[in-house]
């Protein structure tokens, strides 16, 4: 009898697929400690494989585009990490002496009532890491640098191969599911724009707008707290806020109430509200369209589960969860007499 040709089909493309995924996973042990690297260049190259489109539409060389595209990338990652380095490390001791600054507890009267709320240990916690954080970053730097050569070559190879890649990832989907895949793709692409090119060109703003606002009031370490407001704005809903609301609890501590009151009137409007309204909205084109709420769930999930690769990683998650229920309701709507 002849062989049953579509049961041995489907048995070799059950071995592959068994034999891709166990592969995959021994790759993911291997690499285990590059995985965010990687992940976190994948993402990059996705966002900007249209700068390099279009280098080479004025005329560059594919390899060229792909090298100018990269060092874009890697300027970008640099300008960005920079003064967080910088806090963490290099100011260290600013950064110690502001939270050292810090009283060891509050004293709150409202309705004749009196609350006292105790953050010495919270402080000292929060020095311990700062401490702790430099003295990582000082044994990691040749971990960084092999990170930077990975995340470099990563972006590189895609830029240089993304026809290559985009086929190879489309092959294995059924042609009845492309346009599947499209959306999918789409919505990653949107979601990773809003996250990557919104929100850091929202932090930057922030970081300069604080900058300036805590020098101008005759703060000591204004570069410190504008770096914090930055990283802040990457927190959704409250963000920046945090931020002001509780160096005016310092001010209100030490008995200076006008000073407070300036720092949260003015502090919310500048730094929490104004590069929400002036930068955001810019960019809004190409947001995920993704609700708060949702990317509030994201965000936190993510960072608590994933560590920092979970602040993208997570609302990638659930805006792809938001896709696949649009289109499965799009699907059965389709059916209905």
């Amino acid at each position: 009898m002849p062989p049953n040709r579509p049961l041995v089909a489907s048995r070799r493309h059950l071995v592959l697929a068994v034999l891709f995924a166990s592969l995959l996973g021994l790759t993911a042990v291997i690499v285990a400690d590059l995985l965010a690297t990687i992940f976190f260049g994948l993402t990059v190259a996705t966002v900007l494989i249209p700068v390099a489109r279009w280098l080479q539409e004025r005329g560059l060389p594919r390899w060229w585009a792909s090298v100018l595209a990269t060092g874009i990338a890697f300027t970008g990652g640099v300008l960005v990490l920079l003064p967080i380095i910088v806090v963490l490390y290099i100011r260290r001791q600013q950064a110690i002496a502001l939270l050292d600054s810090i009283p060891d507890e509050f004293t709150l009267t409202a309705f004749d009532l009196v609350y006292t709320v105790d953050t010495a240990e919270l402080t000292g916690i929060a020095i311990g890491y700062l401490r702790e954080l430099a003295i990582d970053i000082a044994r990691g730097t040749p971990l960084l640098i092999a990170q930077a050569f990975v995340f470099t070559f990563v972006v590189f190879a895609l830029f240089l191969r993304r026809e290559a890649v985009a086929k190879a990832l489309m092959a294995p989907v059924p042609s009845g599911y492309h346009d599947i895949a499209s959306r999918l793709y789409d919505r990653f692409r949107e979601t990773l724009f809003a996250l990557y090119i919104i929100q850091a060109a929202t932090a930057g703003g922030t970081f300069v707008i604080a900058a300036v606002f805590f020098a101008l009031l005759g703060y000591q370490y204004p570069i410190t707290l504008g770096v914090a407001a930055g990283i802040l704005q990457f927190l959704p809903v409250v963000g920046p806020s945090l931020l002001v609301i509780g160096v005016a609890g310092l001010e209100v501590s030490a008995g200076a109430i006008d000073q407070a009151a300036i720092v949260l009137l003015l502090g919310l409007v500048l730094v929490a509200a104004l590069p929400d309204i002036v930068i955001r909205p810019r960019l809004a084109r190409e947001t995920a369209k993704l609700p708060a709420s949702l990317y509030f769930v994201g965000f936190t999930g993510g960072l608590l589960s994933l560590g920092p690769v979970g602040v993208i990683a997570g609302p990638l998650v659930v805006a792809l969860l938001s896709e696949l229920l649009i289109l499965l309701a799009d699907e059965m709507n389709s059916v209905q007499p």
